[in-house]
């Protein structure tokens, strides 16, 4: 009997479990996969001592104070995101060059969403984080899709374009897909739209030197972590939870499920969850992810003036990034394949997905990306504990009629996990943030508050 068990040992069910020991509770954590760190994953370069990638949730940016606080505790440095050189932006099949943040587009282009832009922050700042139901005209907002709002707010189809590249690299999905009420609900929570997609000064300003995940890593050592134990029943009534696994049964007094929310519905639960909570489950689809890197002798991108970070408003690779690290080499592309293009080419044979994104590499930086030393990927909608990525979204109607469900205990079940949190919801310092109110939501429990 323990007091406490943790189902998924990614960073927001292994934050919850060190607060929990640390008030004085014992805790089980129980893992399905045979690692640690959930979304975050840094992988060796094959053949290069020392080189690492992160194949999963790797940025850290300011305002992600609980991150940054985290990072430090483990004596965890940060280097930042690579950005000297020229930005690229492909549009129209028109290649051209900019510094600083605004892309160089036409004019007309630029004036248009210059002009939604502001209309879209100035309706984000309406929205109630702790209770987006409760925004004005939230019945509103959530009945149309974002794609809806796009088509009436921009005046040009470029304009339009640049949000659906937008939402293809913020929430991994087509606009079609996602609620206007949450994108709004998600841009207030990181700030703003433009701290979404900014490098310096935004959501992608910094990495981990050595790699996020070594952030789990270091959380973990100090907690009773069982891998390869997929929980598949939890049982709760007045004396407590029974926890089942394929092999064995955990119990404790309560429990916190800190997994992705299409494996949350994939448990089974006695008593059944209420109809509230299993209705929300049911409404959030994860987004699509392929995340390659190509590794090369050199970032050669460089001589030529160039930063890596581009952007195209055509795939199948649509965002690269310089994954290079903070000592300059080897080189290393980071690449995209999101939304559609993932679950398309997730499909094909590995060698023809390696070829179509070198071929898209080529596009943004030149013919010297057709031949890398390495090629590293990792489909997260394969990923057999995790479906998707970088999180779920909520589609028309789910805010409004079952949102309030999403972080409501039910008897001695809490829930965790990015898509929990109120602010930097999808981001790891919202599950560092999910992770301390489940915490938090027990202890008070035990204490009788």
């Amino acid at each position: 009997m323990k007091d406490v068990i943790v189902v998924g040992a990614g960073v927001a069910g292994l934050v919850a479990a060190d607060r929990l020991v640390s008030a004085g509770q014992s805790v089980t954590v129980l893992e399905a996969r045979d690692r640690v760190g959930g979304r975050t994953l840094t992988v060796d370069v094959p053949g290069l001592e020392g080189v690492v990638v992160d194949q999963g949730g790797q940025w850290i940016g300011p305002g992600q104070d609980l991150l940054y606080k985290e990072l430090a505790r483990f004596g965890l440095t940060t280097h930042p995101q690579a950005t000297g050189g020229s930005a690229l932006v492909l549009f129209r099949g028109k290649a051209r060059r900019y510094t600083g943040r605004i892309p160089k587009l036409d004019p007309l282009t630029l004036a248009d969403v210059g002009q939604a832009q502001v209309r879209y922050e100035r309706l984000a700042t309406t929205v109630d984080l702790d209770q987006p139901w409760r925004t004005p005209r939230a019945d509103a907002l959530d009945a149309q899709t974002f794609e809806t709002w796009i088509r009436k707010a921009c005046f040009t189809e470029r304009g339009r374009d640049f949000f659906r590249i937008v939402t293809e690299a913020v929430w991994a999905t087509l606009p079609a897909n996602l609620s206007l009420l949450h994108a709004l609900f998600y841009t207030k929570s990181a700030g703003s739209l433009e701290t979404l997609i900014t490098t310096s000064g935004g959501a992608q300003q910094d990495r981990v030197v050595g790699g996020m995940g070594q952030l789990a890593q270091r959380l973990a050592a100090g907690l009773t972590v069982v891998l390869t134990a997929p929980v598949r029943r939890i049982v709760q009534d007045a004396d407590g939870v029974a926890v089942h696994t394929d092999t064995d049964v955990h119990h404790g007094q309560h429990v916190v499920v800190a997994v992705p929310p299409s494996l949350v519905g994939r448990l089974a639960y006695e008593p059944p969850m209420p109809p509230q909570r299993d209705q929300l489950t049911q409404r959030m689809p994860h987004g699509g992810i392929i995340k390659c890197h190509a590794v090369y002798s050199e970032p050669f991108w460089r001589t030529d003036g160039l930063s890596a970070e581009a952007a195209s408003d055509q795939g199948p690779v649509k965002v690269i990034f310089d994954a290079t690290g903070p000592d300059g080499g080897p080189g290393i592309i980071l690449a995209f394949l999101d939304g559609p293009e993932s679950l398309r080419l997730g499909r094909v044979p590995a060698a023809e997905r390696q070829r179509v994104v070198l071929e898209s590499l080529a596009r943004f930086v030149g013919p010297k990306a057709l031949s890398p030393m390495a090629f590293l990927e990792r489909d997260w909608n394969a990923e057999e504990w995790t479906r998707g990525c970088y999180g779920a979204h909520l589609p028309p109607g789910a805010w409004t009629q079952v949102g309030a469900a999403l972080r409501e205990p039910v008897g001695r079940i809490h829930w965790a996990g990015a898509e929990t949190a109120v602010r930097w919801c999808g981001y790891i310092d919202g599950a560092i943030a999910s992770g301390e109110r489940a915490a938090r939501e027990i202890l008070q429990q035990m204490s009788g508050h």
